[in-house]
């Protein structure tokens, strides 16, 4: 399954459906981008539903037209590979929705990505995305550091070997989150370095501004500063999204 949420190159050679979904989607259009896709292959009802789970990441909203894709993609999914793949949009779901406090459904998205896991076999491509959002698991929702450093890993080096330039920005971005927290300052700022790097090559504009924003938090000034500032002007260029940035982007109180 090509171009998966938090997955795919950006290239997309000379198929000009796939051009244009991925500038949508860069651009934080996914539902213009999902609209281009009729679901009447697997592959295509795969590739639309995780266009609708990573825009229920990223702005809080679309649950049900999420639902709805997914169930089409997991009728139409036949053969562990494609079964696989929805179980692990299933998972990423769930997650999304336990994250974003709209419902609790931590454990459906650990028995979906166990599923997952036990559809795709180490070393397949889609199982570097998988490994990722495993990371993403243990260390928003289980809040194991250790746990979700092995599996970013283990998506990095599985990114690495496929040629998935997109989902190494989010391993290298997640690798550095957990070196800044443990006080390595040189070892994140490599990572988000290289994570903003790829994205701006990419032309990943609706993951630029969460990438400038982490590097600014591994940054002195003035440096940093600049460079919140550039994240805050995307972040109004794209309407707010992703939602969740607002927070890190706050200015700070003023003080008496």
């Amino acid at each position: 399954m090509a171009y998966t949420a938090m997955s795919g190159n950006g290239t997309t050679g000379d198929d000009p459906l796939q051009t244009a979904v991925w500038r949508l989607r860069s651009r934080a259009c996914w539902a213009d981008a999902a609209d281009l896709l009729q679901p009447v292959t697997a592959a295509a009802a795969l590739q639309r539903a995780g266009l609708l789970v990573e825009r229920c990441l990223y702005t809080e909203q679309g649950w049900e037209e999420a639902e709805d894709a997914l169930r089409t993609a997991e009728a139409l999914a036949h053969g562990d590979d494609e079964r696989g793949a929805a179980a692990c949009e299933r998972g990423q779901l769930a997650y999304a929705a336990t994250l974003h406090g709209v419902r609790d459904r931590a454990d459906e998205a650990r028995a979906a990505l166990g599923r997952a896991a036990a559809l795709i076999p180490p070393g397949a491509p889609a199982r570097a995305l998988l490994d990722f959002r495993r990371g993403l698991l243990a260390e928003n929702l289980a809040r194991s550091p250790q746990a979700a450093r092995a599996a970013y890993r283990r998506a990095h080096a599985g990114a690495t070997a496929h040629d998935d330039p997109l989902l190494l920005s989010f391993t290298w971005r997640h690798l550095a989150g957990l070196a800044l927290r443990d006080g390595e300052l040189a070892e994140a700022r490599h990572g988000f370095t290289e994570s903003l790097r790829i994205r701006e090559e990419l032309g990943y504009l609706v993951g630029t501004a969460p990438a400038l924003a982490s590097l600014a938090d591994a940054e002195s000034e003035p440096e940093a500063s600049r460079l919140r500032e550039e994240a805050r002007r995307l972040f109004r260029l794209l309407g707010g999204v992703p939602t969740w940035l607002a927070r890190q982007l706050a200015p700070p109180a003023a003080t008496a």
